[in-house]
């Protein structure tokens, strides 16, 4: 995706550069994301990488479980991220970078839904699906029914409460933050969110059905 994207904006996107180290020394008071922004919007790429490197994964799982379809979520992915990168020049910091980046991305989706009637979904959608090898076959299977109940009841959640579970499970956003982004107020997204959260605890605690 990253490569993708770098194609689509120019030499000048700073994942161009080498990889992080992973044995690289932990960053000592590290610049809030909005500081980051600041520094990208006045020509700071790598202030912009590191921000890159610190959102992407939790955006990305967003979207996959929102667009339920992992083309369309590395569409959308690239989509959000080109916005913000255009966006950076007239970047203020009103509100915290992350409720500007996941409003971004709301709006995204719901663009791309009113472009695209319907949406497809891949088999497998989580990163973890896969059993462990060390994991008793017993364990396995339940676990993986378990996924199978919560993965099938996300899908079926309205798109109001699948988005609002996403925000605050996701990208960990508060009522407020999400209540902003979806342009709701914050009775209804939190009405939103218990709706959503009984009814996924409802499908993982379902019995399995023998034959």
């Amino acid at each position: 995706m990253a490569a993708n994207l770098q194609a689509t904006i120019g030499a000048d996107w700073p994942l161009s550069r080498p990889q992080r180290l992973a044995y690289a020394p932990r960053m000592e008071n590290a610049p809030e994301d909005s500081a980051l922004m600041l520094r990208y919007r006045d020509g700071d790429l790598a202030a912009f990488e590191t921000l890159y490197r610190r959102h992407n994964d939790a955006l990305y799982r967003y979207l996959l479980r929102l667009c339920r379809h992992r083309d369309t979520a590395e569409d959308v992915f690239q989509e959000v991220w080109g916005k913000i990168i255009k966006a950076r020049e007239s970047y203020r910091p009103t509100a915290k970078f992350t409720t500007f980046l996941y409003r971004v991305a709301h709006n995204c989706f719901i663009d791309h839904v009113r472009r695209n009637k319907r949406h497809t979904q891949t088999v497998d959608l989580e990163p973890d699906t896969q059993p462990d090898p060390g994991e008793q076959p017993d364990l396995a299977v339940e676990r993986s029914l378990a996924k199978e109940r919560l993965a099938a009841a996300l899908r079926d959640l309205p798109d109001e409460q699948r988005d609002v579970f996403l925000l605050h499970e996701e990208a960990g956003l508060s009522l407020d933050q999400i209540a902003s982004i979806t342009d709701s107020n914050r009775e209804t997204t939190k009405s939103r969110l218990r709706y959503a959260v009984r009814k996924l605890r409802a499908a993982i605690d379902e019995p399995v059905r023998t034959t």
